[in-house]
């Protein structure tokens, strides 16, 4: 299977050419890269999450003491806190309502997103080849489209991924996306902006254009995991609980707390944070607990499935240890399942996006990767008592 960004971006260049229908359609249904609300937040319909008895349960809140701390690590007490969305966030979007209680079992969680150091010193030991790297299937692409989309040119059809078009320089429309993204052959996480781009000298940035299967190949690797979106909120807050940003409540503090957008997107940012796109993992200060860029920089992904209408389905009840829907629901993206991603990203900014706020949400699919999305793990006493 081919990622979701070709099937979207791929088309939208083909449409240029062949103005089908079947193209339009892909086009006005497959919106997982805007921030604004959709029409699949207001539906509310029958469950889909797995309901689970959960037993009494004893939380695990210090860290044991027979459990050394992993290098790169932070320990994430645990705790029962509301997760969604807070009083009075006017950003907030339905998807992130309505606040529930929940409880979660302290675990580690890497202090910065993944890096390219690290994530080369993987292929280097795996000979991993990341999905933005290897070669399309047409016989795959097209079980994930409307059916008679037809096949666009084996040119276009070529190894790649999404990258923000740093040039545009003007939008008709805040709700089409595709005037600032373009599919870009040849871009990956060695080469961020496709050919002629490097990572050289920036061993410290976080790796992108990696995908939920990328992802899960370096945890195997390393011996950790993806973390669920509890696990993650419950890191961002750190010892804050109850603040809508990883710092608190001040939206003033951003600049100088997060790696954002500033001034008018997607044309002109003023860099008034010291960054114009990603930035180098800790260039902010961490929160409460020591961790860094859990607001802006690149989105993270986590192990839970995206559903609209998840904490719809769950409100009233406390959950314990929650593993997020049996599975996905977005019925703007029918043709993809998706994961949740949390944090937001150097592409946010509050006449758009403001998603670096902890409760914002967001879906990818599995098989997709851009060049504002990572990742970052985590591991649980079970997983280091095993080791």
């Amino acid at each position: 299977m081919r990622n979701q960004n070709l099937q979207k971006l791929v088309f939208l260049m083909a449409m240029k050419d062949l103005k089908t229908s079947a193209c339009i359609v892909l086009a006005t249904t497959v919106l997982v890269l805007s921030c604004k609300e959709r029409a699949s937040d207001k539906i509310k319909t029958s469950t889909t999450s797995k309901e689970v008895q959960q037993e009494a349960h004893q939380l695990l809140v210090a860290q044991p003491d027979s459990i050394a701390t992993p290098e790169g690590m932070v320990w994430v007490s645990g705790i029962e806190f509301t997760q969604g969305a807070r009083p009075g966030d006017s950003f907030a979007l339905p998807r992130e309502k309505p606040a529930h209680p929940v409880a979660v079992d302290g675990f580690f969680i890497d202090i910065t997103e993944v890096t390219n150091a690290q994530f080369k010193a993987f292929v280097e030991a795996t000979g991993y080849v990341t999905l933005a790297e290897r070669p399309v299937d047409w016989e795959e692409l097209k079980k994930n489209v409307p059916p008679g989309t037809p096949k666009p040119a084996d040119s276009v059809l070529q190894p790649g991924s999404l990258i923000f078009d740093r040039s545009v320089q003007g939008v008709r429309d805040l709700n089409d996306y595709t005037q600032w993204w373009e599919w870009k052959i040849g871009a990956n996480w060695k080469h961020p902006q496709g050919p002629g781009s490097s990572i050289e000298g920036k061993d410290d940035y976080p790796v992108v254009h990696i995908s939920y299967e990328d992802a899960l190949a370096y945890c195997k690797w390393a011996k950790r995991r993806l973390p669920t979106e509890t696990e993650w909120e419950a890191a961002a807050h750190g010892q804050m609980p109850g603040g809508v940003y990883t710092w608190g409540d001040d939206d003033r503090a951003l600049p100088t707390k997060a790696n954002t957008w500033q001034g008018t997107f997607p044309t002109k940012n003023t860099n008034e944070d010291g960054f114009a796109y990603v930035a180098p993992v800790a260039s902010f200060d961490p929160n409460s607990i020591g961790i860094y860029d859990m607001s802006g920089n690149v989105w993270e992904l986590t192990q839970d499935w995206f559903s609209t209408r998840y904490y719809q389905e769950i409100a009233g009840n406390t959950t314990v240890n929650p593993q997020g829907p049996a599975a996905s629901y977005n019925p703007e993206n029918p043709y993809q399942a998706e994961k949740v991603i949390k944090g937001g990203s150097f592409l946010c900014d509050d006449s758009y996006c403001a998603s670096y706020r902890i409760s914002a949400r967001m879906g990818q699919a599995p098989d997709s990767a851009t060049d504002h999305s990572g990742f970052r793990t985590v591991a649980d006493v079970h997983m280091l008592q095993s080791e």
